[in-house]
């Protein structure tokens, strides 16, 4: 194998890592309505993929098909990574507890960090009382309802966690208070 052709396959494999980052991005802010980032990554994907798919066609050997497999493996999993780290998107959180003391301890400091929250009265499993709390927040902030539940000594919780696409109204989705 040559000097020219190793590069060539480098650089394939890198090319392919960076569409399929952009697919992957495009398929999870296609699932969660957000548009406008999707005209340009849908152009860019397209733009790549006629280029490099034309030379994994008209090349000898497997060695650029595999180069472009696994810069498209490679590419989902980071494009995965990505996402994770922007935590897109908006979750309906329903905590269930059997103790009204930490129910009322968790709501309180939900709210206290800006957070709209509802809490009831329910009937769990033979009619049992249980109380729930009902948060709307950010994917990203997930990890502040975890501190808060932490902090108020509630371990392994029941949750029902739901992905909404919009909210409107007064409700607050994100952390009002400032860190």
């Amino acid at each position: 194998m040559t000097q020219n052709i190793l590069l060539t396959l480098i650089g394939l494999f890198l090319i392919t890592v960076i569409t399929n980052i952009f697919a992957t991005l495009k398929s999870i802010l296609l699932a969660k309505k957000i548009m406008n980032p999707v005209y340009f990554l849908v152009f860019a994907d397209a733009m790549i993929f006629a280029a490099v798919f034309s030379k994994v066609a008209n090349s000898d050997g497997i060695n650029f098909a595999i180069a472009y497999a696994l810069g498209k493996t490679l590419g989902v999993f980071i494009g995965n990574k990505i996402e994770e780290q922007l935590g897109l998107g908006i979750l309906e959180v329903d905590l269930f507890l059997s103790n009204k003391t930490k129910m009322i301890e968790v709501a309180e400091k939900l709210r206290d960090e800006g957070y709209t929250v509802n809490n009831y009265l329910a009937r769990g499993n033979n009619g049992d009382r249980r109380y729930k709390i009902e948060v709307v927040i950010r994917r990203k902030e997930f990890k502040i309802l975890e501190g808060i539940m932490d902090e108020c000594g509630v371990t392994n919780p029941t949750l029902k966690i739901k992905n909404i696409n919009k909210v409107e109204g007064k409700m607050t989705i994100t952390r009002a208070k400032v860190v």
